[in-house]
Parts: C-alpha cells; sequence; structure tokens
C-alpha cells in the first residue's frame, strides 16, 4: 500500500509527467486513512495547494526571457545569443532564427506539457479532498478550492494557446484505478476547451476575493479568473479558430475525423468576449496606472515633457486628458520595478518575481548595453520603431515604407521621406541628447519607455563608480556597444529599454544590481483593448448576461463603448484618440486596434499569439527584418540610419507555425492523441 507521504515527496521531485501520467499507477490512492492524514492537516492541505502553483513557472509563465517563453520573441523584439553559427557550443539550442523558421522539432520546449499536467493533477486530487480538512474554516475551504479551480483551468489555458485544442481530463467521478490502457484521452475542440475553461472560471470567481494582501499578491482573485475566462473567449471568437475553413484547420481533426476548429463562423463569440471583458471592468477593481507630473529633472527621473497642446485634452486631467500625468513615467515605471505589483492598480495576474530560470530581469541583463557589463543582445526591429506615433498621434515620416506594394500593409505606409539630420543640442527635442538622428525625435512617450534608441543615455545608477554612470550608448561598428565579431552585438542597431529601470547595470556580472521586476501576466490595459476589439468586429445586436447572471448587458459596436476600451490607452500615452472616421470604419478601426497592441503589449509576449489567433502571422512573419545598417561606423552615421534587410534575422512563417507541436513521447503513449498538422509524427 501506497502512502500519501510518499505520494506527496515524488510530487514534489517529479521531472516529468505526460498527459497519460496524470493517473499513472504510481500516483493511485490506494489507501484511505493516508489521505485523510494529508488532507485532515492544515499544513499539509496548505502544501498541497502550494505545489499546484510551483509548475505555473518555468516555461509556465506568461513573461520571461527566451529560455522560458520564446514567445515574447516576435517579429518586433529578437534574442541574438544562442546562435550556433557564432558559437558551436550553443548546438541545441534554440535560437532566434530557428524559433522563426520552424526549425525546432516535437521534443523542443515540452516542459509545458509537462508542467500543465502536472498542476492539473495537484489540484484535481485538491479539489476532490480538500472539504476533508478539520482545521480549515468554511470561508477558507472556499477560498482554497476556489484557487485550485484557477490554477487548474489556467494550467488548461496555458496549454491551450500553445498548443491549440488538448486533452480535458475528466475531473469528476474519475476512477483513479483504471488501467493505462484506458487513460488514453483524444483531443477536444477548441470550442469545447474555451468553454471548460470558461465555465472553472466562473466558478472559481465565486469562491476567490476581489484583492490579495502583500504576502498573498500572486494568488489569483475573481478579476485574475474573469480575465482569464476574456482571453479564452476572445481567442474563441478569433479567425484561427471561428470559420476557419483553410486547408490548415481542415487537417486538425482526430483520429475520428472530428474537426477540432469550427469551421462555421459564430459572431456571437465575439459579443461573449465583450461581455466577458466588460465584467472585469465592472467589478471596479482595476485602473489605468498614472504617474504625477513630475516638474524636477534629473537623467535618472527626468521632468516630464508635456505632449503636443491639444484643443480636447491639455487642459484635463486624466483619464480625460494628460494635463496631470507624466505619460512617460506612467508606462515606463510598469514594469521596471518602479511600482510594486501591489500598488501597481492595472495588475490582474503575476506570478511576482517568482520565475525560476530565466526571470525578466534576465531579460534586462540581455537589453543592458556592454558599458553595463550586459550582454547587449535583444534588440527591436524597425518594424516596432515604426509602430510607434509621434507625439502629435500622428504617423512618423518613411513609417513601414520598406513594406511598399505589400498587400498586408495597404493603408499602413507613409510615402513622406525619413527625417534626416541629428540633433545639436539636449533641449530642442527632448528627451534626446545631442548627436542622435532625428528619425527617433517627438515620438510619444511608450517609444521612449520601450526603444533604447542609437544614441540614448542610459543612467545606470548602480554603478559603484560615477564615472560609469549616465552613458551615452551609440551602436555605431566600432564604438564598443556595436557590431562584434561574436553574439554580442544588436543585429539591428535598436535597443530594448522597456523593463529597465535607470538604476540596472550588471557590474561584474552581478544580478543583484538589477532591480527585480513583476511579470505582467494580465494587465487591465489588455482587457481594455481586448473590449473594444471584440466590439469593432460585432454585427448585430447581443443580450448576454454578466458572469454571475447579476445583469444583462446589451453589446453592440456602440462607439462610446469602443473608446471606453481605447481612449484611457491613448491617454496614459499622452497621444489623441482616435478621429470619428476611425471608430466609424471597422476595417480603419481593426489596423488601428492591433498597432495599439502592438505598441502598448511589445515585449509581454502577446504579439507572437495574437498574430496567429488574427491569421496574420503568414504575412507579418514572412517579412523581411530592418533596421538600421549596422556595418557602418559613426564616420558614416546616415549611412547607418537608413532601413536595411537584416540578413542574419530569419522572417519565414508555414501554417505548421499556427500552434507548437505536441510532443513525440507523448503521441506515442496515447494513441487517442493527434498531432497538429506540418509536424512530422503522427503515428
Amino acid at each position: 500500500m501506497k502512502k500519501i507521504y510518499i505520494l506527496l515527496v515524488a510530487i514534489f521531485a517529479i521531472g516529468s509527467t505526460s498527459c497519460s501520467d496524470y493517473l499513472d499507477s504510481d500516483y493511485i490512492f490506494e489507501d484511505r486513512e493516508t489521505i485523510e492524514s494529508v488532507f485532515t492537516d492544515y499544513k499539509k492541505t496548505e502544501q498541497w495547494l502550494a505545489q499546484a502553483y510551483t509548475y505555473l513557472l518555468g516555461q509556465c509563465c506568461d513573461v520571461a526571457s527566451k529560455r522560458n517563453t520564446p514567445f515574447v520573441f516576435d517579429d518586433c523584439m529578437y534574442y541574438g545569443d544562442d546562435d550556433v553559427t557564432v558559437d558551436v557550443t550553443k548546438e541545441g539550442t534554440l535560437s532566434y532564427n530557428k524559433f522563426r523558421e520552424g526549425a525546432y522539432d516535437e521534443n523542443t520546449f515540452q516542459d509545458t506539457w509537462n508542467r500543465c499536467y502536472n498542476g492539473i493533477r495537484q489540484a484535481s486530487i485538491f479539489l476532490q479532498y480538500a472539504d476533508m480538512s478539520i482545521e480549515h474554516t468554511a470561508e477558507e475551504i472556499i477560498d482554497l478550492k476556489a484557487q485550485a479551480r484557477f490554477v487548474r483551468a489556467y494550467y488548461y489555458w496555458l496549454l491551450l494557446r500553445k498548443y491549440g485544442p488538448i486533452p480535458l481530463v475528466p475531473d469528476e467521478g474519475f476512477d483513479y484505478n483504471q488501467s493505462y490502457e484506458d487513460l488514453e484521452l483524444p483531443r477536444n475542440t477548441y470550442d469545447e476547451c474555451v468553454d471548460y475553461i470558461a465555465k472553472e472560471m466562473v466558478l472559481a470567481a465565486q469562491g476567490l476575493p476581489l484583492k490579495r494582501d502583500q504576502l498573498s499578491i500572486t494568488r489569483p482573485t475573481r478579476g485574475a479568473a474573469l480575465a482569464t475566462r476574456a482571453l479564452a473567449m476572445l481567442y474563441a471568437a478569433s479567425p484561427l479558430m471561428n470559420g476557419n475553413d483553410d486547408a490548415y484547420a481542415q487537417q486538425m481533426t482526430n483520429r475520428d475525423g472530428k474537426r477540432l476548429l469550427n469551421p462555421v463562423y459564430d459572431n456571437s463569440k465575439w459579443a461573449k468576449a465583450a461581455a466577458a471583458c466588460k465584467d472585469v471592468m465592472e467589478l471596479g477593481v482595476y485602473r489605468i496606472y498614472t504617474a504625477d507630473f513630475r516638474s524636477t529633472h534629473s537623467i535618472a527621473f527626468p521632468a516630464t515633457i508635456v505632449p503636443p497642446t491639444h484643443p480636447e485634452y491639455s487642459n484635463k486631467s486624466f483619464p480625460e486628458g494628460w494635463q496631470n500625468i507624466d505619460p512617460f513615467e506612467s508606462y515606463r515605471s510598469l514594469f521596471n520595478g518602479q511600482v510594486t505589483a501591489m500598488d501597481n492598480p492595472e495588475l490582474i495576474f503575476t506570478r511576482g518575481k517568482n520565475i525560476s530560470g530565466e526571470r525578466i530581469k534576465d531579460m534586462v541583463i540581455h537589453q543592458l548595453p556592454t558599458v553595463a557589463t550586459g550582454w547587449n543582445t535583444h534588440g527591436a526591429t524597425m518594424k516596432q520603431v515604426d509602430a510607434y506615433y509621434m507625439n502629435d498621434g500622428s504617423d512618423c515620416p518613411g513609417m513601414n515604407s520598406e513594406y511598399a506594394g505589400t498587400p498586408a500593409y495597404q493603408g499602413r505606409i507613409d510615402t513622406r521621406a525619413r527625417a534626416t539630420g541629428y540633433t545639436t543640442n539636449d533641449t530642442d527635442h527632448k528627451p534626446l541628447p545631442k548627436g542622435v538622428s532625428l528619425q527617433y525625435a517627438d515620438r510619444e512617450p511608450r517609444f521612449y519607455a520601450s526603444i533604447a534608441y542609437n544614441g540614448m543615455y542610459w543612467h545606470l545608477g548602480n554603478e559603484p563608480e560615477v564615472q560609469n554612470q549616465d552613458q551615452q550608448v551609440f551602436y555605431y561598428r566600432g564604438d564598443g556597444n556595436g557590431y562584434a565579431n561574436s553574439m554580442f552585438w544588436l543585429r539591428t542597431g535598436i535597443g530594448v529599454a522597456k523593463y529597465v529601470h535607470p538604476d540596472d547595470t550588471y557590474h561584474v556580472r552581478d544580478a543583484a544590481k538589477v532591480k527585480d521586476k513583476d511579470e505582467p501576466a494580465i494587465r487591465y490595459a489588455d482587457i481594455l483593448l481586448m473590449y473594444a476589439e471584440a466590439l469593432n468586429e460585432l454585427t448585430s445586436t447581443y443580450e448576454i448576461p454578466s458572469w454571475d447572471g447579476s445583469t444583462t448587458y446589451t453589446i453592440s459596436r456602440n462607439v462610446e463603448d469602443m473608446r471606453t476600451g481605447i481612449k484611457p490607452i491613448r491617454m496614459r500615452a499622452g497621444v489623441p484618440d482616435y478621429d470619428a472616421d476611425t471608430y466609424s470604419n471597422p476595417v480603419k478601426f481593426r489596423i488601428k486596434l492591433k498597432r495599439e497592441r502592438q505598441i502598448e503589449l511589445f515585449a509581454e509576449g502577446k504579439r507572437y499569439y495574437d498574430l496567429r489567433r488574427w491569421k496574420d502571422a503568414e504575412a507579418e512573419e514572412a517579412m523581411p527584418v530592418y533596421g538600421c545598417y549596422t556595418f557602418m561606423s559613426n564616420a558614416n552615421k546616415d549611412l547607418f540610419h537608413t532601413p536595411v534587410p537584416i540578413s542574419n534575422l530569419s522572417a519565414t512563417f508555414s501554417p505548421k507555425m499556427y500552434f507548437w507541436p505536441i510532443k513525440h513521447s507523448e503521441l506515442k503513449r496515447n494513441k487517442q492523441l493527434t498531432q497538429n498538422p506540418g509536424w512530422t509524427y503522427n503515428d
């Protein structure tokens, strides 16, 4: 007879578990008394649930550096290290080019599958036996079971987002003594998976509190459950999953021929997604974070740069305008560790700083220039630079001009010549210092909070020697931070400033000199943008009940409702709201909405999945990557700032890359599973 304490230790030490292993005989309960010895003990019960959370780390993070979540790196942000063509010791690692080319296989980055099904099992067992507790109050049991229900459904969400339709393990009345062969499960359809996640998140929301205290900040709240539900429902409404009958979708079936992606379009899915977003908004808990207007000035914390005068927004306080806020600091401090998770009213769900493996601060270390002993390898593409607006809300001259003639970029190109010349002082084009290309002048604040342009000042406040602080960094060849015959240079000559705190440096390879960053897994800005997106796609009016049945929403393509999703994002950024023509035209609004997500959610792991659910990846990810002409020195600075295709950054897409391949060993063990289309193993 196996004892429960042995089971507990085994699960804490486990290294790899498949979906079929979920109920493997090694984990079958055989002794009723040993079950009771755990779930009637206060501490052991808490430990059991705590273990369910641990699988959310590593490759199950939403935002982390490349060895956890390569999905943060898309057509707008890349990493240059882990490249075997430069360093033979990197053989077997997933380079950015392999990632973009789909040159991985069924055994690459598969810990997500292992961890999720481990977590699902752990949470399911907790839900089955938690009511045995005699030391918890009834209120505590409700909260703990709601947490377990949330985390189980969240694991399914992570699996669904990455792999597409996956098997749902029965969680009610399941016989733990079934044989291995009886445990083989086919994939559920995408809609079945979303319906399950949505229902489970409603049940979780019923028992979860609206807020958590400091010690429990990484535990889910009611908002986290409803926000995850909204995410799943928005994906289900999106083109890849809603009415998709292309060749790829036709191939995605179970062994009995059952279609896993619904070929019949349903406009009401957008209404249900909008209502799910509204459920989060109606909680009254979250708001867009803003920093106060600042009159004092330093390189690290500059005085507020006032946006150009606008007759409607300049003299109004947020959220009706930007008079009383600092748009740059409002956005920057959300990500760089300046604002804690507890003090961030925009943060809905986070793993906090406890990501394990390559954390966000490890990503920052790779963003830091060599003068800060950083790895100087994570950069941005010209596509991302061009996405940011000018500070008056207009497009930058030359925006996307390299893609002229491409059907996918119709209506997204500015035909004017790019700006020429350079700043001659530190004051005319704040925050640009002297010697910076005017292509980077007068941009919206999110640009300066996110992009490390050529010639930017890095404060590096944790450098022990004052003379090593406040460094102006150029990426010209021969500059020291520019081209190098190694992995450690920016292929596009454009860096990433997002997540970097003014004090961050990697002096003597000391990670403690880099501020910890809270993971922005789900934030309120995303919910608002999702709400506007869903409303824009509606062609009818729908009556949708709220999550708890307390009211019914009338959901339609209402411009004022759409503004509630877009305007706060734009006001916080210090740029005007869209004009009436944009709001009135679904096609124009869709283009703007996608661009807003590209800007606002840059480097947060959203765009990789957005491009796929929109079915835009085939066009966007196959576009050549452009950047600066990095082989040019300071003597040829005009040539340096002339956009050129970056030959050593791959750009391609094939339909098989819509979803990640299911791992080879799982397909061999579970004969009911089918592989995602385009991947080789399917026997």
